[in-house]
């Protein structure tokens, strides 16, 4: 066959796969536009989760009819001056995202700047189907309905509309979170579900995932020669099962990148069970040159020049920010609600003489070995005089000195510790804090000094494909500090002479194959550090003071004093609070006194 032009038509459905994989990405090209004409307000319309209807309308800057004629046009944008695409600032600069999402939908565009009257174009699915004058504020409002509708193939492999919705929902979360300083509001099929007005990052990234993050989250700002983290993390303790609320942003462009799932588990490594994923919103600021954004048309993808500085930027942060929580952790307060605890029915006959007891009306008992009735509080006063003291009551304790974690005043189940602060009440688990406190002090040991190694008898030749043992070569003397050492032994194969005593008999080849695998997908080969952690963790699991045993005061006390002064002793080693407490306001609670 003969090599052909494709018709315009066409090439712009071939782009719209690129681009417009769903509703949620059409309504993030819109909003990426809206947020680039420098608009403060953002109102966002959905319908049947975007398959039906997406109307986005911002108080931006506007359009002349002749630009928006020209925005229609494939590759015609206003966000490249110049020939400089490594310089590009703004969301959008290819141009692509109109024009395809016009080619696959019934697409109007209304828009109107200051000053000048509003303007209206309408495309059906590529073919221009009308325009005139149009009434509307300064600004511009995109509506895009019927979303695949004459491209059967592509509407197929759709989603539910709740479905739909909610990825929707997630890609203006991301970019709400981007730019702070804009309004968002979201309409779903009537109802509003979103609104948030422009505020400081962290109030607005609590405002979008939880409005418990404000407790339980903390700040992130650090720099490192040229390039900056900023950001909110969320405590140890205040975890999720899921990694659902986990975001990167790069010069304040949402993206998805394996570097943020590498660095996050490297930071909060045995501070969290597997299982389990912390909060994350990341804002890495480099130098425009450091970084390549044009690597996919829905430029969710951006490559670094230099990637490990970049992930030891997010590592270092991370890490120092969460030694510098110390011991502070999501589950210290409990609030302390009625029905959480069992409360015993209080009789009449139980109340207290103070409480008032009326002869008239009080329950009578029968007097044991007669036939005679009295009333059942008759002579309670008087036994309680036979106990009050002559003099005033002296204080039971000494005034609470300020500690965060208070001051022991005894032992439960000879498990738990009971301590008094100045602000409620407190409780440790004595083995789960006393097992990280183990773990710090071995890691505190071992810094700066290699991991102890075991010589193989006979060195060990492991065969590989040839880019894995390109891959383990490239950080043999990480990995050697790790206490694993190795050389590379012809294209394909590894020869191993030392792995990490703390280790034992290991599968080697296993080992190694697994660093490989983790080197290609994050980067780094955390599994060698996670699995001599795991040793660490048992050792100290195995060495730390057990529940059951016994305490004195002063055990207690040297205890807490020791946690207040370590990092991540508000967890143990496995991700579990080491320590509640319920505020005297709860208390109250428990007993009506609120």
């Amino acid at each position: 066959m003969s090599i052909r032009r494709l018709p315009s038509e066409v090439i712009n459905r071939i782009a719209a796969g690129e681009v417009v994989e769903r509703p949620a990405s059409a309504l993030k090209e819109l909003v990426e536009n809206a947020l680039d004409a420098g608009s403060g307000t953002i109102s966002i319309r959905i319908s049947a989760g975007g398959l039906d209807l997406v109307e986005v309308t911002d108080d931006g800057h506007g359009m002349a009819p002749a630009e928006m004629g020209l925005a229609l046009e494939r590759h015609a944008t206003s966000k490249l001056p110049d020939d400089a695409i490594e310089e590009v600032t703004s969301f959008g600069f290819r141009g692509e995202a109109l024009p395809s999402i016009a080619s696959v939908s019934r697409l109007i565009l209304e828009s109107r700047p200051r000053g000048s009257d509003g303007w209206r174009i309408e495309i059906d699915h590529g073919v221009k189907a009308g325009e005139g004058p149009a009434a509307l504020p300064p600004g511009t409002r995109v509506r895009v309905e019927g979303l695949f509708d004459k491209v059967p193939a592509r509407r197929k492999f759709l989603r539910s509309p709740r479905s739909e919705y909610a990825a929707c929902l997630d890609a203006v979360k991301r970019l709400a979170m981007a730019r702070p300083d804009v309004g968002f509001s979201v309409e779903h099929d009537g109802r509003r579900v979103l609104a948030v007005q422009p505020s400081d990052g962290p109030i607005r990234v609590a405002a979008l995932l939880s409005h418990e993050l404000d407790r339980h989250a903390i700040g992130i700002d650090c720099v490192r020669h040229d390039m900056r983290l900023s950001g909110v993390i969320s405590l140890p303790t205040f975890n999720r099962g899921m990694a659902d609320q986990q975001f990167l942003f790069v010069n304040s462009r949402p993206v998805k990148d394996r570097l943020l799932v590498g660095a996050l588990r490297a930071a909060y490594r045995d501070l969290l069970a597997r299982d389990r994923h912390p909060i994350a919103a990341l804002f890495v600021e480099v130098p425009t040159a450091e970084v390549d954004i044009n690597v996919h048309p829905a430029k969710t993808e951006v490559r670094f020049r230099d990637p490990a500085a970049v992930r030891g930027l997010i590592v270092g942060g991370l890490k120092a920010a969460l030694d510098e929580a110390g011991h502070r952790s999501a589950a210290r307060e409990q609030f302390a609600q009625q029905a959480a605890w069992q409360v015993e029915p209080v009789s009449p006959s139980a109340r207290h003489p103070s409480e008032g007891w009326d002869p008239g009306h009080a329950e009578m008992a029968r007097e044991p070995g007669t036939e005679t009735w009295i009333p059942a509080f008759a002579g309670v006063t008087e036994k309680l005089r036979e106990f009050a003291p002559a003099a005033r009551a002296e204080p039971a304790a000494a005034p609470v000195p300020s500690y965060p974690l208070g001051v022991a005043r005894g032992q439960v189940a000879a498990t738990y510790i009971v301590a008094e602060a100045e602000d409620g009440l407190v409780i440790v688990d004595q083995h789960a804090a006393h097992e990280r406190l183990v773990l710090e002090r071995m890691r505190k040991a071992s810094n700066g000094g290699q991991v102890a190694r075991q010589a193989l008898l006979m060195p060990d030749v492991v065969e590989l494909d040839e880019p894995e043992c390109d891959r383990l070569e490239a950080v043999v003397g990480e990995l050697a500090d790790l206490g694993l050492e190795i050389e590379r032994f012809g294209p394909t194969a590894m020869l191993v002479r030392a792995t990490p005593a703390p280790l034992g008999k290991t599968d080697i080849p296993g080992l190694l194959a697994d660093l490989a695998a983790e080197l290609a997908e994050l980067g780094t080969a955390l599994g060698l550090r996670d699995r001599l952690d795991h040793v660490a963790a048992t050792m100290a699991c195995h060495g730390s003071v057990r529940a059951g045993r016994i305490l004195s005061v002063a055990e207690m006390n040297a205890l807490l004093r020791e946690m207040e002064v370590t990092p991540h002793s508000g967890q143990c080693n496995h991700g579990r609070p080491t320590w509640v407490k319920l505020a005297h306001a709860d208390i109250e609670k428990l007993f009506g006194r609120r």
